[in-house]
């Protein structure tokens, strides 16, 4: 379990080194990073949460209990990192990144490494953990983003707008209402949504590596550790007593327990970017969590497996 974790750790922590050492090497011009961002959030990420969401495979799996489970287990953390927000030491950008660093979570790693353990059962596996937690944290950033991002705070009616519009709120909608009324994606379509959804990961990581800002370290080191007890220390918790309260158990509660302990996503970088908050310190906490995961992942599911 810990090689297969592992094996999914490495490309990311190598993606995200490759875009800082462009940006450094000044192999490719500046003005490309924020272009990059840009199709990586309206069109790329929309295109890999609607294909994942409209081809998932659910036949069989206890979707409602492992649904509930992530579903509450998320919003838990995320409704604790709330009322914490006043006792931490960050202003309100900051504190955007520390909230994506502890809810937010990595699908490439999460569909790499339950399809090591679990083979074509961890595929569908992955899909139920897509398919509950990537409309619920986008819901969720946004609130946070139209709460405590540089773009101030707006009325009810605002907010809502904003979440109308968001492309990553409507890609998830899309995608669970084509797969519920099994309508799914046309033939030609599917393989096109397929590649733009691929070339999301690869070009999300290249921009948080370009937008690592090292001598900005010393400032990381609190909200980069707020963030990580959250999402390696709470998360998993959180899950544990989630599986416990509606008796989910087997296989399923392991892979809730292991999309839990996920790094942060590389897509929270570009939202952190999009919607005002702190896009460097959501940089370094997306490389400092692909990085310690690798100890803390297996840690999470070796140590809390038997509590299942």
């Amino acid at each position: 379990m810990t090689t297969t974790l592992l094996l999914a750790l490495i490309p990311i922590a190598l993606l995200i080194a490759l875009g800082a050492w462009l940006r450094h090497a000044r192999f490719i011009d500046d003005a490309f990073w924020p272009h990059a961002e840009k199709l990586g959030y309206y069109v790329l990420l929309p295109a890999l949460f609607l294909h994942g969401l409209a081809t998932a495979k659910l036949d069989g799996l206890p979707v409602a209990a492992m649904a509930a489970a992530l579903v509450c287990s998320t919003v838990l953390v995320a409704l604790l990192l709330v009322v914490l927000r006043k006792r931490l030491a960050v202003d309100d950008p900051a504190f955007t990144s520390v909230f994506q660093g502890g809810v937010r979570f990595n699908n490439y790693v999460g569909v790499s490494a339950a399809a090591g353990i679990w083979g074509a059962q961890g595929i569908a596996l992955a899909a139920v953990g897509n398919a509950a937690i990537v409309p619920t944290v986008n819901v969720l950033c946004v609130l946070v983003f139209a709460r405590y991002g540089r773009n101030g705070k707006p009325s009810f009616k605002a907010v809502a707008r904003q979440l109308a519009a968001n492309p990553l709120v409507l890609a998830c909608v899309a995608g669970i209402a084509l797969h519920a009324t099994g309508l799914g994606l046309p033939a030609f379509a599917e393989p096109v949504f397929k590649a733009l959804g691929q070339a999301s990961l690869p070009l999300g990581l290249l921009c948080v590596g370009a937008a690592l800002d090292f001598s900005a370290a010393r400032r990381w080191i609190g909200p980069v550790g707020m963030a990580s007890v959250a999402k390696f220390a709470g998360m998993p918790l959180a899950t544990l007593a989630a599986c416990h309260a509606f008796g989910l158990h087997g296989p399923a509660a392991l892979a809730a327990l292991l999309f839990q302990s996920l790094p942060t996503a590389s897509s929270s970088y570009i939202m952190a970017r999009q919607l005002g908050g702190d896009a460097p310190l959501m940089a370094g906490i997306i490389a400092v969590q692909t990085i310690v995961a690798g100890v803390t992942m297996p840690l999470s599911l070796l140590g809390l497996a038997g509590l299942l």
